[in-house]
């Protein structure tokens, strides 16, 4: 083997306890008081260590996918052999062309974009076009959802003390988000994202509700969430921009919405789709009127490779940054946030390496 090809590939859960001044949300029926992602590490023959990130709910059935499936196909390849991620793309594309399979390719591919700009000892961002901004505006995006517009209004007062200047609800209601606009003021943009919460024949009248409090956009507003025709013609009935992505089911959705200019925002996931499909749907917005605002609800690798995609591309963004009381902050030393800014990193890859406790799993149960 040559000293790039890859020797070992394994799945970490990360399962960081949180509290977010309010009575857990519930996610499936149950209290949701931990926030799961998984750490995907790669090392090379030659000891070279990279990260990357997937989107976890079941930490045990990504643990299994890594094991049986993407460890196996990848493990002896070339790490540079562009031909590596697509091919695992195609072999595997029968067992979902969304969810868990794909997710854990998402993590593979930060952490192959990670280990490649560590072997050229430059920042990440030199490999997605170089860097346009030195700094990226951090914006808190609060967990759905409160219970009560008094505990709303507290906590964007608290964000705002803080030093964020822009704020992002998880809520569906017009009364939630003029809550939200009484304690922050006029000026400060406040996102709503709705999780998919209408369908297209009800989006209409409840985003209408919403227009007295001046939302900057509506995210995810129709079920499903790539029915680009349904959202296309929200976007011609609505005073407000739209923005749709995360949970869209694949990249091409993106793109297509992008070609078509059926929303405002694009929002890829690169612990979804992979730092590849981010970055190229990012390059097929410049010029097109559609802005690419790359969405991350997590922590950690995952986090930092969106951090170098807005630094890269062309139109300024802001970045999300779930806002929690963490047990643990990944980076919360090597990068923290200051004053709802985030320096970008000029170290090699993705410029911070998760600390010990996160790399030796101890936040995994």
């Amino acid at each position: 083997m040559r000293a790039n090809a890859i020797a070992s590939i394994t799945c970490i859960p990360m399962r960081l306890p949180f509290h977010h001044w309010s009575e857990p949300p519930l996610f499936a029926g149950r209290p949701r008081d931990k926030l799961d992602s998984a750490l995907v590490r790669v090392e090379t023959d030659d000891g070279t260590v990279a990260w990357g990130e997937s989107y976890c709910v079941e930490p045990r059935a990504l643990q299994a996918i890594f094991e049986t499936l993407i460890a196996p196909l990848a493990c002896g390849r070339q790490a540079d052999d562009a031909t590596l991620l697509p091919s695992m793309q195609r072999m595997l594309h029968n067992l979902g062309r969304s969810g868990p399979v794909v997710h854990a390719l998402a993590g593979l591919d930060i952490a192959l974009w990670d280990l490649r700009a560590k072997r050229a000892g430059v920042p990440l961002y030199e490999l997605l076009g170089g860097k346009r901004r030195d700094r990226v505006r951090v914006y808190a995006s609060l967990l759905q959802y409160y219970a009560d517009a008094a505990l709303l209004e507290q906590v964007s007062q608290r964000a705002l003390a803080e030093g964020y200047t822009e704020i992002k609800l998880h809520e569906r209601t017009a009364p939630a988000l003029a809550a939200v606009r009484r304690a922050v003021g006029p000026d400060v943009p406040v996102m709503v994202d709705t999780n998919c919460a209408w369908l297209p024949h009800e989006a209409e009248a409840a985003i209408t509700e919403m227009l007295p409090y001046k939302p900057f956009w509506i995210e995810e507003p129709i079920w499903t969430p790539e029915n680009d025709q349904a959202l296309a013609a929200l976007r011609e009935r609505v005073a407000v921009p739209l923005a749709v992505g995360e949970n869209a089911s694949c990249a091409l959705a993106l793109q297509r919405m992008v070609e078509n200019a059926t929303v405002q925002y694009v929002q890829p996931s690169v612990i979804k789709l992979g730092l590849t499909a981010a970055w190229e749907i990012s390059r097929a917005c410049e010029g097109s009127g559609v802005t690419c605002a790359p969405q991350v609800a997590f922590f950690g690798p995952g986090f930092l490779a969106s951090l170098h995609l807005i630094a890269a591309q062309q139109t300024e963004v802001s970045l999300e940054r779930l806002y929690v009381e963490l047990a643990h902050v990944p980076y919360g030393r090597t990068l923290p946030i200051e004053q709802g800014w985030l320096q970008v990193p000029d170290g090699p890859g993705l410029g911070a390496d998760p600390e010990a406790d996160l790399a030796q799993g101890r936040y995994a149960h």
